[in-house]
């Protein structure tokens, strides 16, 4: 057993099985839901990201007690080309041979 593979052969019963699938199938449901919800809010949330940088460049944000500070523009971030909202964000996992290889 490595650090990235921790799997033990074991048995699974097929009633645990379906119920691992409807599980999937419940869920996937779930955040496509959630996704389109966000897709939905997308002109709204670019909205609100430029009210928050308004105010950072404006009035500016408390750093420690009193002390405050006001950004300048240039020191807002910039959304990079294509990038997209998502709700869930993979990291490489489907792509791990030593985690896909289990089923």
């Amino acid at each position: 057993m490595t650090f990235l593979n921790k799997f033990i052969e074991h048995e699974v019963p097929e009633e645990v099985k379906e119920w691992i699938k409807g599980e999937i199938e419940a869920q996937e449901k779930r955040f496509a839901k959630i996704e389109q919800e966000m897709k939905d809010l997308a002109s709204q949330r670019e909205q609100w990201y430029q009210e928050f940088f308004d105010r950072l460049t404006t009035i500016g944000f408390n750093i420690d007690g009193d002390d405050k500070i006001v950004l300048d523009p240039s020191q807002l971030p910039v959304k990079p080309e294509g990038c997209e909202d998502l709700v869930v964000w993979k990291h490489g996992v489907d792509s791990d041979p030593a985690i896909n290889d289990r089923d």
